[in-house]
C-alpha cells in the first residue's frame, strides 16, 4: 500500500472520529424532537402517571415515568461499591436514601451522557419543568410527585442526598453535556393520595 493511500485512509478515519465526537451528543436531541412531535408517547405516559388506578407497571416492580422526558424505565438497586456498573445499566436508587414507601428523601441517579452511551437515562432531565408530574412505582405501588425545585449544584454538594422529614424524590445527573462539571438536580414532593 502506498503512503498516499495510507494518508487518505488515516484522514478518513480522523474525519469519522470527529463526526462521531460532534454528533453523538446531538443525535439524541433530534430523536427526542421527532418523538415528542410525532408520537403519542408523552400523552400515554402522562395518562399512566395521572391515572387514579394504581395499576402496577407490567414489566417492572420498581420504575419511574417522567412524561416530559419520554422516560419509562426500571429503577435498579445495588451497593455503593457497584455504582459505576449499575449506572451503566440505568437508573440507580442511591442506597443511602429512603424509598417511597418509607417517606423521606428517595434519591435517584443516572448518567446523562457518555460517549459509549450517548443517550443516558437522564439525558433529557433538562426538559423537566416546575409543576411536572413524575410517577414512581415501588413494590408495585404508584407514587405521584410534583416537581417543585430545579437547580444546578457542584458535585461536592452532598446535601441533596440528605434525609428529609418530608416525602420527596431527588433526581440528579451530570451537567452540562459537553463538560459535566456540575449536577442538575430535580426535586419533587409527594402528592397527597
Amino acid at each position: 500500500m502506498s503512503f498516499h493511500k495510507i494518508n487518505n485512509l488515516l484522514l478518513a478515519l480522523i474525519i469519522l472520529v470527529n463526526v462521531y465526537v460532534i454528533a453523538a451528543p446531538l443525535a439524541p436531541q433530534a430523536i427526542y424532537w421527532w418523538q415528542s412531535n410525532h408520537s403519542a408517547k408523552r400523552q400515554e405516559l402522562t395518562e399512566k402517571v395521572r391515572s387514579k388506578t394504581a395499576e402496577p407497571q407490567k414489566t417492572m416492580a420498581n420504575g419511574i415515568i417522567i412524561p416530559s422526558m419520554l422516560l419509562n424505565r426500571p429503577i435498579l438497586e445495588g451497593s455503593i461499591a457497584d455504582t459505576y456498573k449499575i449506572l451503566d445499566q440505568g437508573i440507580w436508587r442511591w442506597p443511602g436514601g429512603s424509598t417511597p414507601d418509607k417517606g423521606g428523601n428517595t434519591v435517584l441517579v443516572g448518567h446523562r451522557f457518555t460517549y459509549t452511551q450517548p443517550q443516558g437515562v437522564f439525558y433529557f432531565l433538562n426538559k423537566v419543568r416546575l409543576g411536572d408530574q413524575i410517577g414512581l412505582w415501588w413494590d408495585n405501588k404508584k407514587y405521584v410527585y410534583t416537581v417543585n425545585e430545579i437547580k444546578e449544584v457542584p458535585p461536592t454538594e452532598v446535601s441533596i442526598q440528605a434525609p428529609t422529614e418530608d416525602a420527596r424524590l431527588t433526581i440528579y445527573t451530570c451537567t452540562p453535556l459537553w463538560m459535566p462539571k456540575n449536577r442538575l438536580v430535580v426535586i419533587a414532593e409527594l402528592e397527597a393520595s
